[in-house]
């Protein structure tokens, strides 16, 4: 006879969400989302294309975020059936199935267990990434792009939507740089724990030498502001440059010169957009950007200002905080946390979620013991 008694299982991981639910608070989601359905329905709606996108936006991040919740409770209830099932009629193959639902429900649980952990500020909003190469030439531009092909794989397999903003190719292998969006609910408290130097250790393919290359790239992440009011940018302070979009190779993509560059001279920091269909819109968008940049730029000042004041001094995340090795051992480790992969294959390929979760509960115990 069958012997399958997976309840302690089951339980632990209905007291888990039960803990989730209370902090997500499904009756006031609820409400948003009535009150956000209501605004999307109004005819008017698309007079404000601005205002509308907002709406419909913040409605599916909403939707979004509590088809996560129901569909973890009919799965744990339809659960309770298929492990009845397995018992009254000896069947294995049913067990079987149960072991594997509880497996995934158990990863589901434990991502939703750690998004209750995203409390800063801007943690709910979308993100804005940024990969840029660094040292190391041929390898530096490649290792990025393998960067950028890892963070739209990780946000296919959550089914999230993702809007290339900018590309710029290298003359040689990869990208120099690429900053795209991620549209989906937490995206930015989620992916702000990969902001910072990603180094890569491997046997060069570029170098005529059969020896071990290292080369950096840094990956910036900032939260999508609906405004940025509280930016004044003087236009004396801003140079703008409009050029014609290049693909790989450096051959053109548009006929028009659509594509633009935005510097802000004090602070140096440049913003390129060149992937809408005019001039404007890329502007907008570029605008958009620097200003959130310079607003967390100006934050950052003045939480250094306090720490300095007060006379603390804090250990902080460093430059490098993640290894790939692809020589010898093969291994991706991660130098803030301390969690691991031996199959860089799998984490290039998207399967980010373990780094991400480690990232985040290190990070909250950070700020608790600061």
């Amino acid at each position: 006879m069958l012997d399958f008694d997976p309840s302690a299982d089951i339980q632990a991981l209905r007291s888990t969400f039960a803990d989730i639910k209370a902090v997500v608070d499904v009756e006031a989601l609820t409400k948003d989302i009535a009150r956000l359905s209501e605004e999307a329905g109004a005819p008017n709606l698309w007079d404000d294309v601005e205002k509308a996108q907002k709406v419909t936006s913040a409605l599916s991040h909403r939707q979004s975020e509590l088809k996560r919740v129901t569909d973890v409770e009919q799965r744990l209830d339809d659960l309770d059936v298929l492990v009845e099932l397995a018992n009254e009629m000896d069947d294995e193959d049913a067990a079987e199935e149960a072991r594997r639902e509880i497996a995934e429900l158990e990863d589901i649980v434990s991502q939703l267990e750690v998004q209750t952990l995203l409390d800063g500020e801007y943690d709910e909003r979308s993100a804005v990434v940024t990969i840029r190469s660094g040292a190391g030439g041929d390898d530096a531009t490649d290792f990025a792009e393998m960067l950028l092909r890892m963070y739209l794989r990780w946000a296919e397999r959550h089914k999230y939507s993702v809007k290339l903003m900018d590309t710029s190719y290298a003359e040689g292998a990869g990208i120099k740089s690429a900053t795209f969006e991620i549209d989906a609910p937490y995206a930015y408290g989620t992916l702000s724990v990969e902001a910072g130097t990603h180094r890569l250790a491997r046997i060069s393919p570029f170098g005529s030498a059969d020896k071990r290359q290292t080369s950096f790239a840094a990956v910036e992440v900032i939260p999508v502001m609906e405004e940025a009011v509280e930016v004044d940018i003087p236009e004396g302070d801003l140079r703008v440059d409009v050029f014609r979009s290049s693909g790989p190779g450096g051959q053109s993509v548009n006929t028009t010169d659509s594509a633009v560059r935005l510097t802000h001279i004090p602070s140096g920091i440049v913003v390129s957009m060149q992937n809408e269909k005019s001039q404007i819109q890329n502007r907008a968008a570029a605008m958009r950007v620097l200003q959130t940049r310079l607003l967390l730029l100006q934050r950052e000042k003045e939480a250094a200002k306090k720490k300095e004041l007060a006379g603390t001094i804090t250990a902080s995340w460093g430059d490098q905080m993640r290894s790939y090795f692809l020589y010898g051992q093969q291994l991706v480790k991660d130098l803030r946390t301390g969690y691991e992969v031996g199959n860089p294959a799998i984490v290039f390929d998207g399967d980010l979620d373990g780094f991400i979760s480690a990232g985040i509960r290190w990070r909250k115990r950070k700020d608790d013991d600061d």
